[in-house]
């Protein structure tokens, strides 16, 4: 699952091509079937995003939550897609995109009515 967070003004407008840019990095990095979308848009009064100086009104907060097992440089490819692709697609520059991956073990995620240790992928998780 991934949450975007960001200033209601400048997300609001751009959610559908950020959630198709997002998801092209997930599929072409990760691996993930295309169908496998599942972004949540927060979208955040000006006065309730407090950002770090230097950025302008577009700062946006990508967090990524995904099962653990993928390697380090398949994690870093995917950070790389996303800040490459957002800034050609969007024309939003990396000082305004921060990006989170959190990870929890398999058995921490529960879809489908069973845990994720005993779900049955038609991706995988070890890239």
């Amino acid at each position: 699952m991934i949450v975007i967070y960001g200033n209601r003004e400048k997300l609001t407008p751009v959610r559908s091509q950020l959630s198709d840019t997002i998801h092209h990095c997930m599929v072409t990095v990760l691996g993930l079937p295309e169908g496998k979308r599942a972004h949540r848009f927060i979208p955040l009064d000006p006065a309730d995003l407090y950002s770090p100086e230097g950025r302008t009104e577009a700062y946006t907060l990508i967090e990524i939550n995904m099962i653990e097992g993928r390697k380090t440089e398949t994690k870093k490819s995917l950070i790389k897609c996303l800040f490459s692709e957002i800034q050609k697609n969007l024309n939003l520059g990396p000082i305004d995109i921060e990006i989170i991956i959190k990870e929890q073990p398999a058995h921490c995620w529960g879809f489908r009515g069973m845990t994720g240790d005993e779900a049955k992928l038609n991706y995988k998780i070890e890239t």
